[in-house]
């Protein structure tokens, strides 16, 4: 039973003081953690992804926000967006489902899937909503990102307050513009959307680029956008309560869209791309930013793995056992080993050169996510890429995945045991593996960071350290366990030293997360023109009187300020 029982536990997430258990906490090690993560109290329905958004943050400096003098601040918030304000006030009306929260208002907009840092402003995001931000100390709702009526919405069935908007959990910010680009998807067609940071969003059709499934990820080059279709696939029937009868696409076009052509062509109007095709499937990559010799993207493939169904009464996993109820609703680890690859795009000629690939079939499986220098200077020359993967997990594949799947998933390459989590580093350039830590097999290690030593140094941008790329600092991981969740800190230059310090703190738990980021403090949002949920209720009329009324209520107690649980 290696994969922690309380990872989908509905216990309602408390502030916490850690102290340091282990080791000693390095000097300089500073800034905030910032975890999204789906509210464990709203996970009413068949899949934990549309719980409600919430945030983490625990302080890298000890004595802050509360805290003791030795001890880290560790505190939490549900996101108090006009969605969740809505369901707390109604909960009757609204409905979850394998596919979203549905409700007379429209579709919850989640935001529980990736913290977004824009300078000192903090964004968090998900698949099917805009963007929405908070505030980086109270991590309270401060406004949407463009109004509903800029984006192309997704309204099959009557979405009079929620919008339904296809985005990306993974926007980026353009150093070079200070702008924010994302997407938007309306039946498989992709939009750009380019945000300024108030004020309306502007979007482009990209001629041509058609997505068949998803976009989970946008990455960039100091000249190109890059988009690529994603491993999670909806099918029709689904929606109203049916099974899948078909996998997720093995491969996917990749849209390369300049971003000189989006600024000089007016919005709303098409603009051209490079299209090529990579294989197995993904949801993340990244590009490196100096695109002076060329375009070269890291994809993380998730290469049959299957994240959009879940275990369910009756389910058996890979080994034919009856899967443990503790585990309903998670969904369906890879049942091929992880592949990372490196490849280089020539729009030109129309060409990709496949540049290295990570793949071990005996170690690394189970990839969950990643920690690399996000600054300026790190984006255009990393050097080391840090992963945690999780291991083989046969409980947690089931026979209907497997079935499903049939012969795209090469039983030979699975380990004859269940092999242990890792954290493991790679060399950018080539993709060696240069490090890597076994932890314990009832670990699940999340979502880590990289922090630089020096951050803020002088001559570079602002989150960057003196030697940027990934490998002078430190790697933080968020680590579950039934025993104690924990927080280890390693040597980014020499993971597999194992943790120099250890956070934790008796008895504390914390339940199924997903991405992180690091910021490099936490002070209180600035006063700037945003968008009001008041200003988007135009169609409120289209409500029984008595579900009108909570809407206009929500959006006056927003104005203010009146805390959701009041």
């Amino acid at each position: 039973m290696p994969i922690p029982r309380s990872l989908l536990s509905r216990e309602v997430p408390t502030d916490h003081d850690l102290r340091v258990t282990g080791g000693t906490w390095p000097a300089g090690l500073r800034g905030e953690l910032v975890i999204s993560a789906p509210h464990p109290a709203t996970f009413d329905g068949p899949h934990p992804f549309f719980g409600e958004g919430m945030l983490y943050r625990l302080s890298l400096q000890p004595g802050t926000f509360g805290a003791g003098p030795d001890e880290f601040a560790w505190r939490q918030r549900r996101i108090d967006t006009p969605s969740a304000r809505l369901r707390a006030a109604r909960p009757d009306v609204f409905t979850p489902s394998m596919m979203g929260v549905q409700s007379p208002y429209g579709v919850v907009n989640a935001a529980n899937t990736a913290p977004l840092p824009w300078g000192d402003r903090l964004f968090t995001t998900w698949d099917v909503g805009r963007p929405v931000e908070v505030d980086p100390v109270t991590l309270g709702f401060l406004g949407d990102v463009g109004h509903r009526d800029q984006w192309q919405v997704f309204e099959v069935t009557p979405q009079p307050v929620l919008p339904l908007v296809m985005s990306t959990a993974h926007p980026v910010i353009d150093p070079d513009r200070d702008v924010m680009w994302t997407v938007n998807t309306f039946w498989g067609q992709l939009h750009i959307v380019r945000w300024d940071g108030e004020g309306p969003v502007q979007t482009w059709p990209v001629d041509g680029a058609v997505i068949p499934q998803s976009v989970h990820t946008i990455t960039q080059t100091r000249e190109w956008l890059i988009v690529a279709d994603c491993a999670f696939k909806v099918e029709p029937q689904v929606l109203s309560g049916g099974d899948r009868t078909e996998p997720a696409n093995h491969d996917g076009p990749v849209y390369l869209i300049r971003k000189d052509q989006l600024e000089a062509t007016p919005p709303g109007q098409p603009v051209p791309c490079h299209t090529f095709r990579v294989a197995p499937e993904n949801n993340h990559y990244y590009a490196v930013y100096d695109d002076s010799d060329g375009i070269q993207v890291l994809f993380e493939h998730t290469e049959n793995a299957e994240l959009a169904m879940t275990q369910r009464e009756g389910d058996l996993d890979a080994l034919g056992r009856p899967c443990d109820p503790a585990l309903r609703g998670l969904y369906g680890f890879p049942m091929s080993p992880d592949r990372t690859t490196l490849i280089a795009f020539d729009p030109d000629s129309g060409t990709q050169l496949h540049r290295a690939e990570l793949r071990d079939p005996q170690r690394l499986w189970t990839r969950q996510l990643n920690a690399m220098d996000w600054s300026t200077e790190g984006m255009a020359r990393p050097t080391s890429h840090h992963m945690v993967n999780q291991g083989w997990r046969p409980e947690a594949i089931t026979q209907r995945v497997l079935a499903l799947y049939g012969d795209r998933v090469d039983r030979t390459l699975w380990p004859t045991d269940e092999t242990p989590p890792l954290v493991v580093t790679a060399s950018r350039d080539d993709l060696a593996v240069t490090a890597e830590y076994e932890l314990a097999m009832d670990d699940f290690p999340s979502s880590p960071i990289f922090v630089p030593r020096d951050p803020d140094a002088a001559g570079t941008s602002r989150y960057a350290g003196s030697d940027p790329g990934g490998h002078d600092g430190w790697v933080v991981v968020p680590v579950m366990n039934d025993a104690g969740f924990r927080v280890e800190v390693f040597d980014a230059a020499d993971v597999g030293r194992g943790p120099v310090a250890t956070l934790s703190k008796p008895g504390m738990h914390v339940p199924f997360v997903l991405h992180s980021a690091w910021m490099l403090q936490a002070t209180p949002a600035d006063d700037r023109p945003r968008l009001r949920f008041a200003d988007e209720l135009s169609r409120v009329g289209e409500l029984p009187d008595d579900l009108a009324a909570v809407a206009l209520q929500v959006a006056a107690d927003l104005d203010e300020g009146v805390p959701l649980d009041a």
